[in-house]
């Protein structure tokens, strides 16, 4: 049976969006960037062993290797070590406005680099999930009391920059490598330079090897790191960047599901406002694009 490349973009969602939960929980039993690299490390070791069960062979070529390391470089090292570092100077709703913006940002790269095509109905879908994500974020940034700086804007602004430039790589190593191999390989790149990070700045052993910490990093790793990266790659082989990334929209939204749920947080009109906004977006944003349009059918016809 082959799954939709957008019901695959929503499970890669969901998965993404329960790793913020995982990560406050583990960040109160290890230091941010070694935290994050043993993230890394775990995750693309998983998949790189996945690959070899497969038999899949090894990536060739400098160009292929160059599109891995930037991949890596981008998605893993500097999206990791923004998204981590972040959280210590930004207010969560600030934070998620500003990442709402990746979709934009990977939008123009792919019309650029890749020479994708969205399309004024595609482009306002996305400006449509940005303003959706803005809603329900902004009473929470006011509510923050400013808890913000320059610098955090600056470290959240990066990592959203460098999940868009490695959604640009991944997509032209879709047809290319294996999924499990490209994406523990990108893995395991971006995790050198947070280890080295990690080494210099933080004492690696000060983890505290608690139950919760190993839950936190092995629900982080497996499901929320290998599973989704490899789902992602299968997407981006059929969906183009601009269309998949519209599903980051989606992310806040399940967020702001899970603590309605869990925790008891409240369904405000704007939460509601800016869901329906956001998934009004992504339809929009990803919607497959008509060969042809009727005008142009009835003059075929005729």
């Amino acid at each position: 049976m082959i799954v939709s490349p957008r019901i695959l973009a929503a499970i890669v969602m969901v998965l993404w969006a329960s790793c913020y939960p995982l990560i406050t929980l583990g960040l109160a039993y290890a230091p941010h960037l070694t935290f994050a690299a043993l993230r890394a490390v775990l995750a693309g070791s998983v998949l790189i062993g996945v690959a070899a069960l497969r038999r899949a062979a090894l990536p060739r070529g400098w160009t292929v290797w160059g599109w891995i390391t930037l991949a890596g470089l981008g998605m893993t090292g500097i999206g990791y070590f923004g998204m981590f570092h972040a959280a210590e100077f930004v207010s969560p709703g600030l934070a998620t406005v500003i990442e709402s913006l990746q979709p934009l940002i990977a939008a123009v790269l792919a019309v650029v680099f890749l020479r994708e095509r969205l399309g004024p109905i595609g482009w306002f879908g996305l400006c449509l999930g940005v303003g959706g994500v803005a809603l329900i974020a902004i009473p929470r940034v006011l509510a923050s009391g400013g808890g913000s700086t320059a610098f955090g804007l600056v470290l959240v602004i990066m990592a959203t920059s460098g999940v868009a430039v490695g959604n640009i790589a991944i997509k032209s190593l879709a047809m290319r490598v294996d999924a499990a191999m490209a994406m523990g390989l990108q893995l395991l790149v971006g995790a050198i330079p947070i280890s080295i990070l990690a080494f210099a700045t933080e004492s690696p052993t000060a983890i505290d090897w608690s139950p919760q910490f190993i839950i936190s990093l092995l629900g982080l790793a497996l499901p929320g790191t290998a599973l989704a990266y490899w789902l992602w790659q299968v997407t981006l082989q059929s969906l183009d960047v601009s269309k998949a990334a519209a599903f980051s929209f989606l992310v806040p939204i399940i967020g702001v599901s899970i603590g309605a749920l869990f925790f008891s947080e409240p369904l405000t009109i704007n939460v509601i406002g800016g869901g329906a906004l956001a998934a009004i977006g992504i339809y929009l944003a990803s919607r497959p694009r008509s060969e042809t349009s009727p005008l142009m059918s009835a003059k075929k016809e005729a």
